[in-house]
């Protein structure tokens, strides 16, 4: 019996599909796959599987016996099982009911505005620094952080203590690590919705708490929720698309002379990364089989999205940078009903970079060899450490 692949799969370039990721994806569809933390898993790698999986109640998030449940790291957020299993489906659909809402078409738009101007003023201040810079600290960093702190009402200058809470949270190397940065992220949402309580504004949090039946420890718990996955993941997306774009010359030039293209462009970038091997993780809730092979009620499921956005059968030549591709819908913000809730903050935002970015910065280029670039991989997000720049003045 072959033994199960290894998690993480080791990837030596940022921009390429780790080698037995893509020698796996050559041999079928589902893969008996062994965590970071050496439990067994089930990894599924093609598009279709996935895309049908991510809408299908048979799997979940939460798991009858949470204690002895496979998990797929050390972070308490995501390692391991979420929610009650006798719940979970009625209390997804009330969170979902409580912060869709606050992200209606209607909202988003009016937020536009407001995400150009905060893209112009970083941009400003680059253009005034030395080159080379840091394009990951100068813009992919602040920009989630300043738009979800307008959107939530957090104040900004708590930025670099909520920041490192959400990275002690997301560490999925050390449990005690994540579950401290987790507690404290949570009494700061305790202490803010106090706050918003006694001085309401207009922002999310203080809806959230003039919201009939909804507690403090539901708003704290909904609002640092979404403080984490509201720039968490942007900050990711905003530094691997500009590195994509910056190793594609003509990709860079095309954008440049055409800007209708960033909406199609920004879906590509999303669609680009993630090839390391993981995904999103979920639990059979009964017995079920998966193009032929037996899951029991129970096993942990790794529904790779990043993999799936690197089918050949979805995607002709998954692997090239292509800004005026026209193919299925990529899988970055999952599908169904589980399906991303910020989706259309991040897409906002990520126009406005890159709307912006190019024109501004015609002939910027790295400024070290993509080789000497790193991904984190000691976080749930990973993403650049860091993204030096340089340009011409």
């Amino acid at each position: 019996m072959v033994s199960p692949a290894q998690l993480p799969f080791e990837q030596s370039h940022p921009l390429q599909v780790a080698p037995q990721l893509r020698a796996l994806q050559s041999q079928g569809a589902v893969h008996r796959v062994r965590t970071a933390v050496g439990h067994e898993a089930w990894l599924v790698t093609d598009y279709a599987h996935v895309r049908e999986l991510l809408a299908d109640d048979r799997l979940g998030r939460s798991h009858p016996d949470p204690q002895n449940a496979a998990r797929t790291g050390e972070s308490a957020l995501f390692g391991g099982p979420m929610g009650d299993f006798a719940t979970e489906h009625t209390d997804h659909a009330r969170m979902r009911a409580l912060l869709q809402p606050h992200f209606s078409p209607k909202h988003m738009r009016g937020l536009r505005p407001r995400i150009d101007a905060l893209t112009t003023q970083l941009l400003d201040n680059l253009a005034n620094s030395q080159a080379p810079a840091d394009l990951h600290a100068a813009i992919a960093l602040p920009l989630p952080i300043l738009v979800i702190c307008e959107l939530l009402g957090v104040p900004y200058d708590d930025r670099d203590q909520f920041r490192a809470w959400t990275e002690a949270a997301a560490n999925i190397d050390d449990r005690a690590v994540s579950e401290q940065g987790l507690g404290n992220l949570f009494g700061y949402g305790m202490r803010l919705v106090e706050a918003k309580r006694r001085e309401p504004g207009d922002d999310v949090i203080s809806r959230l708490c003039a919201t009939d039946g909804v507690s403090t420890e539901e708003a704290a718990m909904l609002s640092m929720a979404l403080l984490f996955a509201g720039h968490e993941t942007t900050v990711v997306q905003i530094g691997l698309g500009a590195l994509f774009l910056l190793t594609s010359p003509d990709q860079w030039t095309a954008l440049r002379n055409d800007p209708t293209l960033v909406p199609n462009a920004v879906e590509e970038l999303l669609r680009a990364p993630g090839k390391g091997g993981g995904g999103i993780p979920r639990y059979a809730r009964t017995d079920m089989e998966i193009d032929g092979v037996g899951i029991r009620a129970g096993d942990l499921v790794l529904l790779d999205n990043g993999a799936a956005n690197h089918d050949p059968a979805a995607f002709t030549e998954p692997d090239r940078v292509d800004i005026t591709r026209k193919a299925a819908a990529h899988l970055t913000f999952g599908h169904g009903l589980r399906y991303c809730i910020g989706a259309p903050l991040a897409r906002m935002e990520l126009q406005a970079v890159f709307s912006q970015l190019i024109p501004r910065f015609p002939t910027m280029r790295l400024a070290v060899p993509v080789e000497c670039l790193t991904i984190r991989g000691d976080v749930l997000t990973g993403g650049l450490t860091a993204l030096p720049v340089t340009w011409d003045r």
